[in-house]
């Protein structure tokens, strides 16, 4: 029997969940810049996240991300996490997001997101179910229908990704692979 729980208003917001939208900085990561001398941004990411986004894939939940900048790091560790939808350098995020629900002949309806700052709060209000980290600026904070314990790059996104599981009703046969 899991160890996790929510209230089932929380779940019923997070049912029928397809996509799921994730900013980077500030939710894949800890929202740090770390600039080497040459110019190269290097990031830290949380391997509970990363396991989160591999757990919504084989639960029949597409991830993608939408992000207002670029790297190699960035490049390097979604193709590691097979996220076939990205979009980088995205400003304005909300037609990117129209774009791949267009793409994958999905709604508004079914559709997840988390963000931490204002660039994600349009893609955040669409969204049937919207998430922020705890470290979120207060006003993405309080759109968001849930916000995490965890920070972001720390584990919210997975803490994330744990909700939507749940409210899909995989999160328990998901965990039995493990635990078996």
């Amino acid at each position: 029997m899991p160890a996790i729980d929510y209230p089932p208003e929380l779940l019923l917001k997070a049912q029928n969940i397809k996509i799921a939208f994730f900013d980077v900085d500030g939710v894949l990561t800890d929202g740090g810049l770390y600039m080497t001398g040459k110019g190269e941004t290097l990031k830290r990411f949380n391997t509970l996240d990363g396991h989160g986004l591999k757990l919504l894939q084989q639960a029949g939940i597409t991830p993608a991300v939408i992000t207002g900048r670029d790297s190699p790091a960035l490049r390097v560790r979604l193709e590691a996490l097979g996220i076939a939808h990205v979009h980088f350098g995205c400003e304005d995020k909300l037609p990117a997001a129209n774009m791949t629900l267009k793409a994958l002949g999905l709604s508004w309806q079914q559709t997840a997101a988390m963000g931490d700052d204002w660039p994600d709060l349009p893609v955040m209000r669409h969204a049937a179910f919207s998430c922020a980290p705890a470290n979120a600026h207060v006003e993405v904070k309080a759109q968001a229908m849930h916000v995490t314990a965890e920070r972001g790059g720390h584990g919210a996104a997975r803490a994330f990704c744990d909700v939507l599981l749940v409210a899909s009703g995989r999160y328990a046969s998901l965990l039995e692979k493990y635990t078996a």
